[in-house]
């Protein structure tokens, strides 16, 4: 049999499928047995989850990985903390609550107490405790345990969906590939994959149930297939096929740690996209201009409280001190659409990407975004740090979200907190009516990134995660590069920067259309670093004009990616 979906990372691998599905307890209130026979299941599952984590420790500790033994380590405490212990006890010894509504009561109990504190180390316990609280659950119910961080071997993970909590301790190591049944290009699956060089195919419908655990199976990310059933030929044609892409891959890192110039000599800034201060996300630091963009809504993920000021402000310091005199683009939280969250009750709506989300959503919660403005000013004296707004659709936005960043600035020069006075305000370009606005826009703001993603979502009038119209999402649409001409062009005539933080701007064939267009900042993925400066070194900006004028003058996206494929060699 032959699944297809939508290639996010291009690879070939043959293995086993590790069907993957996230544990969600529903815990009732009303007891199941009597509070003896309650109280010795809590024994059980206790005892259960202690030789879960003492596995956990022993496994990693081997490795060498002290990091991610000492988290489990740090759960052992937890779990064998005699206070919430005897509390978890006599609350089920009680007999008015079942164990399940006893054990997740003192649980999140302590975890908000901790999560009030001051010092933010100590804050960060909340998460472990109800990382522990999952774990305990879960052994009530007498389910498997499925970790992302300790995979039993080398797999390919299939699953409906990937969220960033799956992937915060992922196991790189163990994971030869990923399929989801949702998602596409732009996804969050998507970018995870880019940025670990996982090979990944999304999109495809139904699969998990087309699946068994441990089956065997060709995932070729680069065609976007998934293969069951096949025989020796066809698995020696996708080895070879393999061995063919990790030579070519292996050529481009070549141009890793190369500076991006083109033949005709100019300096082309790249730059990287970012989703936390975590080392992984920074490793990459080295060989690029700045932070393109720095996903600030990762901080607010997957927790049931909203991130402090004093929290974001440690993240953001960090990014700033790493890249130093090099810009870090901080863009404010961009939640909604895609991206709900646990710490905000935000109504579910029929159509979220068109609802309210990102600045719209900012502006219905002031001091939510006051905290975030705040700490962003505060770390602004660490480095270089530009602030942009995202889905902004009007000059309206512009300067009602440059009046919360001025009364932002005003309570801290009252308390006499500094900030930098340099600070440059931008904003994200994706929503067409600002896009047809840009020469106003310009007068009003620092400098634009474009975020392609979205932009082409709502030029394109398609849900860009919806697998059903895959084929409407066209990012080599020729509208597409007009409209981001003449962005480039308004902004040019300010004498004021635009670059792009989509994922065209990890795309060779796309971002040497936009170095055409005159655009001169690309951010992108840690993964596609190598590969855009290799097309930088062999692309002049005079080859890249010409180019540019020739997409514009073309009438579909497959007589784009054609002709750019039959010009561009990489």
């Amino acid at each position: 049999m032959r699944y297809t979906g939508t290639a996010v990372f291009a690879g070939v691998v043959i293995g086993k499928v590790y069907l993957y599905e996230r544990f969600v307890s529903d815990v009732s209130k009303c007891p199941m047995g009597t509070p003896a026979e309650e109280a010795a299941h809590y024994l059980a599952a206790r005892d259960t989850a202690q030789g879960e984590l003492e596995t956990l420790c022993q496994h990693f500790t081997e490795l060498g990985d002290n990091e991610k033994a000492s988290i489990f380590s740090a759960h052992l405490e937890i779990l064998s903390d005699e206070t919430m212990d005897e509390e978890i006890q006599a609350g089920i010894s009680g007999g008015e609550s079942s164990g399940p509504w006893v054990i997740r009561s003192v649980y999140e109990q302590y975890a908000s107490m901790f999560e009030q504190l001051a010092d933010p180390i100590i804050r960060e316990r909340a998460v472990d405790l109800r990382d522990v609280c999952a774990r305990l659950l879960r052994c009530w119910e007498g389910l498997p345990e499925q970790n992302l961080s300790a995979l039993p071997e080398p797999v390919i993970i299939i699953t409906h969906d990937l969220v960033p909590s799956d992937t915060a301790t992922l196991d790189r190591n163990n994971v030869l590939g990923i399929v989801t049944e949702i998602g596409g290009s732009t996804s969050h699956s998507a970018i995870i994959a880019r940025s670990y060089e996982i090979p990944a195919v999304l999109g495809v419908s139904g699969i998990v149930s087309q699946l068994e655990d441990r089956q065997e199976v060709i995932l070729d990310a680069v065609d976007g297939a998934i293969l069951t059933g096949f025989d020796e030929e066809v698995r020696s044609a996708y080895e070879a096929k393999r061995r063919e892409i990790l030579r070519r891959q292996a050529h481009t890192k070549l141009y890793i740690d190369r500076e991006p110039i083109t033949p005709d000599g100019v300096r082309i800034a790249v730059e990287l996209n970012i989703a936390s201060a975590e080392p992984q996300n920074l490793e990459y630091a080295k060989y690029t201009d700045g932070v393109g963009l720095f996903r600030s809504e990762f901080l607010y993920m997957g927790r049931s409280a909203l991130p402090t000021e004093e929290e974001q402000f440690q993240a953001y310091r960090k990014v700033l001190m790493t890249y130093g005199s090099r810009p870090v683009i901080l863009r404010t939280l961009d939640i909604g659409g895609d991206k709900p969250l646990d710490c905000l009750d935000i109504p579910k709506e029929d159509n979220p990407f068109l609802g309210n989300r990102a600045l719209r959503l900012c502006f219905q919660h002031p001091d939510m975004f006051r905290t975030q403005l705040r700490a962003s000013l505060r770390a602004s004296v660490y480095g270089n740090l530009w602030l942009m707004f995202p889905m902004v659709a009007s000059m309206d936005d512009i300067r009602r979200a440059k009046s919360c960043l001025e009364s932002a600035k005003a309570e801290l020069t009252a308390e006499g907190i500094p900030f930098s006075p340099d600070l440059k305000v931008g904003i994200m370009v994706e929503i067409p009516a600002i896009a047809f606005l840009a020469d106003q826009a310009a007068r009003e703001v620092d400098f634009a990134s474009i975020g392609t993603n979205d932009l082409t979502q709502y030029l394109t009038a398609v849900d860009r995660g919806n697998p059903e119209v895959r084929a409407y999402y066209q990012t080599y649409h020729p509208s597409l590069f007009r409209l981001i001409g003449y962005v480039v062009r308004s902004f040019a005539a300010q004498g004021k920067p635009v670059g792009v933080c989509g994922e065209m701007g990890g795309d060779p064939l796309a971002a040497a259309v936009l170095i055409g267009l005159g655009m001169r900042q690309l951010s992108m993925g840690a993964a596609s670093v190598a590969s855009i400066k290799q097309m930088i070194l062999s692309t002049s900006c005079e080859t890249a004009k010409a180019l540019a004028e020739t997409v514009c003058g073309l009438s579909t996206a497959d007589e784009v990616r054609k002709y750019l494929k039959e010009h561009i060699d990489l």
